[in-house]
């Protein structure tokens, strides 16, 4: 039953739900303490899927719910749209308010569409504002995809719901409320024996909990629950002191401290009133943690002098806060040899492959080795080797329904069954870089970019110091990789690119955003968006949809490419994974290592707008 209780902000949380027929996985996030949102896969049992009648029925959907009004002298108010672009099989609205009183909780609401299931129902209040929530459209949407804004809140009735929970202690929660719920069609479930519906949390530790309840006197179901916030865990970065010898100069112990602490020194000029520093970093995900870095650096090594920074990622200058003239006029103090250098990284990984057409997860744990060659400052080769130690990947048999215009993503399943054949090459790519003129970047590619495509091509990117704003043109000429992933290709080959527009927004509401217009992978043309939430840590959450010639008619089941993607830090490593819930060609993009974005927005200040006003 929904709540007008909130995951904290930055949140994310995955629940599993085994219960009478149907089984549900729904990850859940809130990049607001105003906004949850939620993907959902459903399995319903002893109903099959059609077309493939010896499977069951599998739905996907999306749920949103909005804080209207935090809890105070009066309840704590929100709303929420279920399954708002799916099938409409769980299409559902509702209001609810929630008040606490010591160790009580109390929820009530109004429901609609599957919400509405209750047989004391009222009339549809909304009706009175406008005619059009008086009637609500019965047929669900095969395809699946679309927005159907004539549903919401619509009908011409609406169901009361209510429940309370009881905090027995700080591991046992006790929950009673009525249900409402009803599911059109034929879903295979049994109609209620009673409305009411009873169970009991239990708190494993701070991200654990299972519970068991008894759904409307009907069955037993049980939920695992796990929920973490990063932003309250442990910082994801921590500085750690060098060891540093008492006879070693003030400089050599800032160099010494920063290179410990994931910081490169290049070089060290001084003036009378300042040091000069030239720097470079990948570790970090933004200015901040590097500030506060330096900061104890400095004091750490006894340096009094105000620090100048030169910030570069792989010889890109992102940042500079002196000019030549002030390097031409100090006194050089060290320099880094350039020499060539070789960085190798083995270590055991997850490859999720989620909410297929067989089942909801397929996997495989991995011996992942990622290798970086530098050539110089601006030139390097990097690989990535990957070697299946054990993986379900031979199950996946459903072929793709749509192939249109091209098959360059739906053939999916064929590379991940060849995991299990031997050591495979997930990228061996060279890069160089280039900063031709101030604020100007460049990045020139070419070899084996990705699992499913090997090719060449160029990324240009404009991106001021003190903006928050950036342009760039990426254009690549690939080829498809075959299915064993080593060198041999497929008879496909394409120019893929696309003009970009980047935002970073910290008025109001914080956000990040990406435009895209172009030609993908399979020859379509259109435009993705892409909006984020970003966080000091380098916490991550977005959404993506892509629009474009291709048809919704043309482009079958899901109506558009659309996905989710996050960032999240694990015990000081970044987990990235992006994830849509239908594998389709149209709109599909390049998985490149990293864009020049992703290089330089890590010398930029987490608020953009307090770096422009310093």
């Amino acid at each position: 039953m929904p709540t007008a209780r909130f995951y904290d902000e930055a949140s994310h949380g995955i629940t599993l739900y085994d219960g009478t027929p149907d089984q549900k996985i729904t990850l859940t996030s809130s990049p607001y303490n105003w906004l949850e949102a939620s993907f959902f896969y459903t399995n319903i049992q002893n109903k099959p899927y059609p077309g493939f009648e010896y499977q069951d029925y599998k739905d996907k959907g999306f749920n949103f719910k909005f804080r209207v009004k935090e809890e105070g002298v009066f309840p704590a108010i929100a709303i929420g749209i279920n399954d708002i672009a799916g099938t409409g099989f769980y299409s559902s609205e509702y209001m609810v308010a929630s008040y606490g009183i010591n160790n009580l909780d109390f929820h009530f609401g109004l429901g609609w569409g599957t919400l509405n299931g209750s047989k004391n129902k009222i009339k549809n209040p909304l009706g009175y504002i406008a005619d059009n929530f008086k009637e609500r459209p019965t047929k669900t949407e095969d395809k699946g995809g679309q927005f159907q804004a004539s549903r919401y809140f619509s009908g011409k009735e609406a169901s009361p719901f209510f429940g309370i929970s009881y905090a027995l202690n700080k591991k046992i929660l006790l929950k009673i409320e009525n249900d409402t719920t009803s599911t059109p069609g034929k879903m295979g479930y049994e109609d209620p024996k009673s409305s009411i519906s009873f169970g009991m949390d239990y708190q494993i530790n701070k991200n654990f909990s299972m519970g068991v309840s008894k759904e409307r006197d009907n069955y037993l179901s049980l939920r695992f629950v796990y929920k973490n916030n990063p932003i309250n865990s442990k910082k994801t970065y921590i500085y750690e002191p060098a060891e540093v010898k008492n006879e070693w100069s003030k400089y050599t112990k800032l160099r010494a401290n920063l290179q410990n602490n994931g910081i490169g020194v290049n070089k060290i000029v001084e003036t009378s009133n300042a040091i000069g520093i030239e720097l470079t970093q990948f570790s970090h995900p933004n200015l901040d943690v590097i500030e506060e870095i330096i900061s104890i650096a400095k004091l750490e090594s006894g340096i009094k002098k105000d620090i100048k920074k030169d910030l570069r990622i792989a010889d890109l200058q992102a940042l500079s806060e002196y000019d030549k003239a002030f390097e031409a006029n100090a006194k050089l103090i060290y320099e880094r040899k350039r020499n060539r250098r070789f960085n190798t990284d083995t270590k055991l990984t997850l490859r999720p492959f989620l909410a297929s057409r067989e089942e909801f997860f397929k996997g495989a744990i991995l011996l992942e080795n990622n290798s970086e060659y530098i050539i110089r400052d601006n030139f390097f080769f990097s690989s990535n080797l990957k070697y299946s130690l054990a993986d379900n990947f031979d199950d996946l048999r459903f072929p793709p329904i749509d192939t249109y215009p091209a098959q360059v993503r739906s053939d999916v399943k064929e590379y991940l069954k060849n995991f299990d054949q031997g050591v495979i090459i997930g990228r061996a790519q060279f890069d160089y870089h280039l900063s031709p003129k101030k604020n100007n970047h460049i990045m020139l590619s070419a070899g084996i970019l990705e699992e499913m495509f090997s090719g060449f091509g160029f990324e240009y990117l404009y991106f001021k110091e003190k903006s928050n704003f950036a342009i760039g043109l990426e254009v690549f000429d690939v080829v498809k990789r075959d299915y064993k992933m080593q060198f041999g290709i497929l008879d496909y080959k394409n120019t893929t690119g696309s003009l970009n527009f980047y935002y970073r927004n910290f008025n109001i509401i914080p956000f990040d955003a990406k435009i895209s217009y172009g030609e993908y992978l399979a020859g379509d043309e259109g435009v993705t968006f892409e909006f984020s939430r970003s966080f000091k840590n380098g916490t991550k959450f977005g959404v993506f949809a892509s629009f474009t010639d291709v048809s919704s008619e043309q482009f079958g089941e899901g109506t558009f490419d659309k996905g989710i993607f996050f960032n999240i830090p694990i015990y000081g490593n970044f987990i990235n994974y992006s994830w849509k819930p239908l594998t389709k060609d149209p709109g599909a993009k390049l998985n490149r290592k990293q864009t020049l974005h992703d290089l330089l927005v890590k010398f930029r200040p987490h608020n953009y707008w307090a770096f422009i006003n310093i």
